[in-house]
């Protein structure tokens, strides 16, 4: 599995913590990730298409799928399992697109903080305004 795979799983899976102060850790970690990666990132853009299709990558992905879902299962238990999966979905895409975006531009620490937090806060009022327990 990737790196980000293994954050993923290890931030939300630790079910001590309440699950949107999971979710703003895994915010922050993330597009650390992502803006520390980014000129690796930028050199392979090329090589993107071969390893999005590659079995590696496919296998990375649906590694954090199940724990997505239960993490969405515990901030959402109310909501439909398929309404659940569509949530996930989104917010990991707005994390993975937003994040790369964001991270095309050398940032300081400061001001990976404050993004991070915006962006951090902005799915928690999402989640909550979907009734997250």
């Amino acid at each position: 599995m990737g790196k980000e795979t293994d954050l993923l799983i290890e931030i939300l899976s630790d079910r001590a913590k309440p699950p949107l102060e999971r979710l703003r850790a895994l915010v922050h970690v993330f597009i650390r990730s992502e803006c520390k990666e980014a000129a690796v990132r930028v050199a392979l853009d090329d090589a993107a298409p071969l390893y999005r299709d590659a079995p590696e990558a496919r296998e990375a992905r649906e590694a954090g799928d199940p724990v997505i879902e239960g993490f969405m299962e515990q901030v959402l238990p109310d909501t439909p399992v398929s309404a659940r999966a569509v949530i996930g979905d989104l917010i990991m895409t707005t994390m993975t697109t937003v994040g790369k975006q964001f991270s095309e531009i050398p940032r300081t620490r400061d001001e990976i903080d404050v993004y991070s937090d915006a962006m951090a806060e902005m799915l928690c009022a999402y989640l909550l305004s979907l009734g997250a327990k």
